[in-house]
């Protein structure tokens, strides 16, 4: 369960290192010579992992075959159907905050990039509508949002199979008396950006997941707090709101502006932009803190829409990109000795897949508007300065790096064999169909051998600091994958593949 410590966030914004700019971005404008990696594969993989993470009734096409149906149950506590949805990471909790935020990600990717993705567009839909159909479970009660299914503290005192949980599946909600505007408002952002998704290949599905994000928002901004205050006991510390909600109320609109381009949202977004933290400085981008998403999603609406009176996302997004840039005077973006942006110890690398993403994004609305970044001190940073950087980003990730390891499970000749992941590590129903119990399973978690399942696409925490990575499944700092991990780095892959000519 990768989390999100507050005070080294705080910390790692005062850290800057620089390192030249041939190391971490490169100097060509455009791509020459052979791709360092088969983007291709790589973006299959991807999405095959979400596979891995399913919970609920797995369906006849379902291709990571080593799993089965579990969670079966799930919402019959509190007398609702949840059954669904994805495990976020190595667990079998369904955290509902990180999910939605991978599913706004996963979305996101597809409404960018998808055009690109070929014979895997299809996969990535089903990615999104398996997450996008247990939103709307969670979100079928007005004014109500069931957030978490399991009780996370029992859920790690055992080491078990999804298919074999008996841990209590408690249901969780954010209600009137109980809010919890991060968590819904992500949702909301969810709905809206999977609504794009399916606009013209499902418009009755698209139409009814833009309905619900309208209703969900409505209750995150009518009832204002953080999930985290009512719910500390059982989503903390796996999942707190370190950020506050306001973030997640100009992401969720933002998304809905993009979904609706009704003038309600841009008001809401021009009227409480700045309350909301539109100038916030930090550059930190995960399932936490959706600043810096708002910022360049906004942004687009005045590069590429022309909507004159957002003019000033594009000086907000700027500085977002300025302060990720190496070299420039407001550079605060701390990289490894390898090249690789270093952000935090625990799950690093869901930063390096989410800031790639911004970066490729932010490339593309800049090239369509024929626009550059003016950083302090005059330094202009192209959208082909951008791409390089985010390349040399998921190069590392795919094996140009110190260790020569790819750290995407099944992809390369070298990547982690010993994942922080339940399922992966202990034998398939199908290998030992009789029950692993809670206790028994730690025999796996301690165990030196690899893993008996290969979560194909899975992406962990990633290497530290010093660019070393140990491969011991009990590091979860380290070798846990999550969903929010991949879901950025699809749409990032897919633009790779795609400029190489490789779809």
């Amino acid at each position: 369960m990768a989390r999100l410590r507050c005070v080294l966030v705080l910390a790692l914004l005062l850290v800057t290192t620089q390192l030249p700019g041939d190391a971490i971005a490169g100097r060509g404008h455009g791509h020459h010579g052979p791709a360092a990696h088969d983007y291709r594969d790589a973006l299959a993989k991807s999405i095959l992992f979400f596979e891995g993470q399913r919970s609920g009734k797995l369906p006849p096409s379902q291709r990571q075959s080593w799993r089965r149906d579990s969670g079966l149950s799930d919402g019959a506590s509190a007398k609702v159907d949840l059954v669904g949805g994805y495990h976020d990471a190595g667990d079998n909790v369904k955290f509902g905050f990180p999910m939605a935020f991978s599913m706004t990600m996963l979305a996101w990717s597809v409404v960018e990039f998808g055009g690109l993705m070929k014979g895997e567009l299809q996969h990535a839909r089903e990615a999104v509508r398996w997450g996008a159909d247990y939103l709307l479970k969670a979100t079928a009660h007005p004014d109500t949002i069931y957030v978490q299914v399991g009780d996370a503290t029992k859920d790690h005192a055992c080491w078990e199979r999804p298919e074999d949980m008996d841990t209590p599946r408690t249901v969780y909600k954010v209600d009137a008396g109980t809010p919890g505007s991060d968590v819904a408002a992500e949702t909301a952002a969810a709905l809206a950006a999977s609504s794009l998704v399916f606009r013209k290949s499902d418009p009755a599905y698209a139409s009814r997941l833009l309905a619900r994000a309208k209703r969900v928002f409505a209750f995150a901004d009518r009832h204002r707090g953080s999930y985290s205050t009512g719910l500390a006991a059982d989503v903390c510390p796996y999942y707190c709101s370190y950020s506050g909600y306001q973030d997640e109320l100009l992401w969720g609109a933002a998304w809905l502006h993009r979904a609706t381009k009704s003038p309600t949202y841009l008001s809401y977004i021009q009227l409480n932009g700045q309350v909301l933290g539109a100038d916030e400085s930090d550059n930190t981008f995960g399932w936490d803190n959706k600043h810096a998403g708002a910022r360049i999603l906004i942004a687009k609406s005045f590069l590429v829409q022309r909507v004159a009176s957002l003019h000033e996302y594009k000086g907000h997004a700027d500085t977002f990109i300025c302060s990720m840039v190496p070299g420039t005077p407001t550079d605060q973006t701390q990289y490894t000795r390898g090249g690789l942006l270093f952000k935090l110890s625990d799950s690093n690398m869901q930063y390096v897949t989410s800031s790639a993403f911004l970066l490729l994004t932010y490339a593309k609305y800049l090239a369509f508007a024929k626009e550059t970044v003016t950083c302090g001190g005059g330094a202009v940073v192209t959208p082909q300065r951008l791409r390089a950087i985010a390349r040399r980003q998921v190069d590392y990730l795919l094996g140009s790096n110190p260790m020569g390891m790819s750290y995407m499970v099944g992809y390369g000749p070298r990547y982690p064999r010993r994942i922080h992941h339940r399922a992966s590590s202990l034998p398939s129903v199908a290998a030992h169909p009789g029950r692993i119990g809670c206790s028994q399973g730690f025999t796996a978690l301690y165990a030196g051998g690899a893993n008996p399942n290969v979560l194909v696409g899975a992406v962990v925490g990633g290497p530290d600091l010093q660019d070393k990575f140990p491969d011991q499944r009990n590091d979860h700092e380290h070798s846990e994958p999550a969903t929010y991990i991949n879901a950025p780095l699809v749409g990032a892959l897919a633009y790779l593949a795609h400029s190489y000519d490789q779809l």
